[in-house]
């Protein structure tokens, strides 16, 4: 069992910046790829951000790309997302998401990951 848990969300204006941080137990960490969804509403879950448990390899989708910024600390079983230049359309709830150990690659399919945490809402005004 993996228990993931982010915090950081909240409401800020557009320009602003905030990070986002996804602390995990229960599981090795250390070996899993790590990835950051969001989800607006009406929409579906989309990737925004993944990283290798390496560190060695990051992948952004294209909305994201010169704004945020996926890293990880393996002392402290935490991914973070650090989001700058926010705009209204980055409005959504934030989760994170854990691959299995060992197993390669940072896909954009949601499917791909095994373990979520609840999410945590991020609000853009304009």
């Amino acid at each position: 069992q993996v228990q993931l848990l982010e915090s950081g969300g909240g409401l800020v204006q557009a320009g602003d910046s905030l990070r986002l941080s996804c602390t995990a137990s229960g599981r090795t960490f250390r070996t899993a790829n790590m990835g950051w969804f969001r989800q607006a509403p009406g929409k579906e879950r989309e990737f925004v951000a993944g990283i290798t448990w390496t560190r060695s390899t990051t992948n952004y989708a294209d909305s994201v790309k010169g704004r945020f910024t996926i890293s990880r600390d393996n002392a402290k079983n935490t991914v973070y997302l650090q989001m700058d230049s926010l705009k209204s359309e980055d409005t959504a709830v934030y989760f994170c998401a854990t691959r299995p150990p060992l197993t390669g690659g940072l896909p954009t399919a949601a499917a791909s990951y095994d373990y979520w945490g609840q999410g945590t809402q991020v609000t853009v005004s304009s």
